[in-house]
């Protein structure tokens, strides 16, 4: 998405999917496991969605397996548990303690309290339009209805572009629906999840990227031990051969995803 976040109302936490990942070392540690709680929004692909028998998959479901294998297998002792959550309650939830992550597509913003890991994809904001529309650039959406993810940096953005009428959606899917449909003239959303929408060919992305950003991992100030824990693994990740794999794997519509 690519995601920065406005604060939420209430969390309502909704479906929990477990995701296990057991330690590769020789040598197991006989320590409690340290249970880390990551709320995700399924409906950002290929960042994060469901597959036909509802169970999470994505670039991000792939890299948070990676990262905690990872640290298992050199000395820390971690499982964890996503939990579904719409998009806009993630920081709520975080805020209040039910969860420990936010692994969503998440983008830097230096004025959220709270602390960030490190890069783990680079993005933008770019805007979406039916493939039969005539709108070639912003200056084409003064006065069209332009939708955006609630609470995500596309809204943020969507309200800069002189004379756009701005709705704001929960879930992605929808605002996708909504656009085919011509229940919308345009969506702001993150590129890689707009290239994978024009894949199926009923949308188009226009050239202009409105905002680059780096995708993070967001979470508070009282888990600063686990986000350096998070830092080195993203680290090794990135230096690793199983990270262009990925990329390419599931960004394969983006431009970007063999660089």
């Amino acid at each position: 998405m690519n995601k920065f976040l406005k604060l939420g109302l209430a969390a309502v936490l909704s479906v929990v999917v477990l995701a296990g990942c057991s330690s590769g070392s020789d040598t197991e540690s006989t320590e409690k496991p340290t249970e880390v709680l990551i709320g995700i929004s399924p409906d950002y692909m290929p960042y994060e969605g469901l597959d036909s028998k509802g169970e999470l998959e994505g670039f991000d479901i792939d890299m948070t397996a990676w990262l905690f294998d990872y640290l298992n297998k050199n000395g820390r002792n971690y499982t964890y548990e996503f939990k579904e959550l719409s998009f806009d309650t993630i920081i709520t939830a975080l805020q209040a303690g039910q969860i420990d992550l936010g692994i969503s597509g998440f983008t830097y913003d230096e004025e959220r309290e709270g602390i960030f890991s490190d890069s783990y994809y680079d993005s933008a904001q770019v805007v979406v339009v039916n493939k039969d529309s005539d709108i070639q650039s912003t200056s084409d959406l003064n006065g069209k209805l332009v939708g955006a993810q609630q609470g995500a940096t596309g809204e943020d953005v969507a309200n800069d572009i002189d004379g756009a009428k701005v709705q704001a959606m929960q879930d992605v899917k929808v605002l996708m629906e909504s656009l085919k449909a011509q229940g919308l003239d345009a969506v702001v959303i993150d590129q890689a999840v707009a290239d994978n929408y024009a894949a199926n060919g009923d949308y188009k992305v226009l050239d202009e990227k409105l905002l680059i950003e780096e995708n993070i991992i967001y979470s508070t100030k009282d888990h600063q031990d686990l986000m350096d824990d998070i830092n080195e693994a993203i680290k090794a990740f990135k230096e690793s051969g199983d990270y262009k794999t990925m990329v390419d794997k599931w960004f394969a519509a983006s431009g970007e995803a063999s660089e």
